[in-house]
């Protein structure tokens, strides 16, 4: 099998979740950078990766690097790069997204198109025809410059893996189903334990919650561009990765996982949503509003993404809000909350410092992460199984 250099990107603040996913799937980290994690992997892997990674964005596999502080260095980095070893002669090719951070060169639309046409010329000289019909598999190509070093990698996802393929109706403000499953991985929340969304939407955090309970492979139901790709991954690989994840999955399992929302159509739609995931069994919606939130478990985890604010008119809304946030998280015993919002007043109205946060770019909007960390729940046989402790 042919061994590449996968490069994965990741929301930023979340690098060090997706380095221990990938670890854990047996594979090597080369480098942990801002907003990517890159890793060597055989063609297996990058079917694997694709399948079961839970944070990341997608997979790319590195094609090359090279610094450039003109169009001229970058047409010509750019024709160096072996593109025929990946792209056969009737591929369709393109530069699907150009990022520059800090580089001289700055312009992705500019960036794009001298890219295609160095890809060309290269293309033109090795396959030796001066037209291509590009009516084959797509091979889109994804560039990022950072302080005028240029990554090139191509990618074998296509559409983001956050969209898992059962999130056929959104909330307003929906969270990605990568940074939902971040911020779960983020806590000591398992199978075992109780969670609960006051504020659940299209049920995206109790969703994602169930399928790592289920050991459910997020990308199982869904395809990618490089199933198409004959010339680069064995027939068959893919569906080895998905007969894997299958033979791993459990929805045989009990869980306590609750999403609330005080919009009865949010609530339906978060019930279809979890039905089309398959895991509409091990989830509990109900209407109802954060003022009535309760539990009488112990050491339970809310983990939700409250209102922000995002309309100028529900800005005035939120002080009470959070603050009723606050006093139902203070009633619940030995209870952790994990929160994203960009509301910059949440702790001061929540009533309470967060034990940590973290910044994060939710799309464009830097949104924090505040962790409030409740008691860790005691271990031991003798303790009652329906508080959620997992014996040992």
């Amino acid at each position: 099998m042919r061994r590449f250099e996968l490069i994965a990107p990741c929301h930023f603040g979340m690098e060090a979740i997706l380095k221990k996913e990938i670890i854990d799937l047996g594979y090597d980290i080369t480098e942990v950078s801002d907003g990517r994690v890159t890793f060597y992997g055989d063609e297996e892997a990058l079917c694997r990766a694709n399948v079961f990674l839970r944070t990341a964005e997608r997979i790319l596999i590195k094609v090359g690097s090279f610094h450039a502080e003109t169009f001229e260095e970058l047409f010509q980095g750019t024709k160096n790069l072996p593109w025929e070893e990946y792209i056969p002669v009737d591929g369709k090719f393109w530069v699907a997204k150009a990022g520059s951070v800090k580089s001289k060169l700055f312009s992705p639309s500019d960036i794009q198109s001298i890219m295609k046409k160095a890809m060309v010329e290269r293309l033109k000289q090795v396959y030796n025809i001066s037209w291509f019909t590009e009516d084959g598999a797509s091979y889109p190509v994804r560039v990022f410059l950072l302080k005028d070093e240029v990554t090139v990698g191509l990618d074998s996802t296509g559409e983001s893996l956050h969209k898992r393929g059962y999130r056929r109706l959104t909330a307003k403000a929906p969270i990605a189903e990568n940074l939902a499953a971040a911020m779960i991985m983020l806590s000591p929340w398992n199978k075992d334990r109780i969670l609960v969304d006051p504020f659940c939407g299209s049920g995206t955090f109790p969703i994602e919650a169930a399928m790592m309970a289920a050991n459910m492979a997020p990308g199982m139901k869904r395809n990618f561009t490089a199933m198409t790709w004959n010339n680069i991954i064995t027939k068959g690989l893919f569906q080895d990765a998905v007969e894997e994840a299958r033979e791993l999955e459990n929805l045989h399992i009990e869980t306590d996982i609750q999403g609330y929302d005080m919009d009865e159509k949010m609530v339906s739609i978060a019930r279809e949503n979890a039905r089309l995931a398959g895991v509409d069994h091990l989830i509990h919606f109900q209407r109802r509003e954060v003022k009535d939130l309760s539990h009488a478990k112990k050491y339970g985890f809310i983990i939700t993404n409250p209102p922000y604010g995002e309309r100028l008119e529900e800005k005035k809304d939120l002080p009470a809000l959070y603050k009723t946030i606050g006093e139902r998280f203070a009633a619940l015993d030995s209870w952790s909350m994990y929160l994203i919002t960009a509301y910059e007043q949440a702790e001061k109205d929540i009533g309470r410092k967060a034990d940590k946060n973290r910044k994060i770019y939710n799309g464009m909007m830097k949104t924090y992460i505040y962790q409030f960390m409740g008691p860790k729940p005691p271990r031991g046989d003798h303790y009652d199984k329906t508080h959620y402790i997992c014996n040992r």
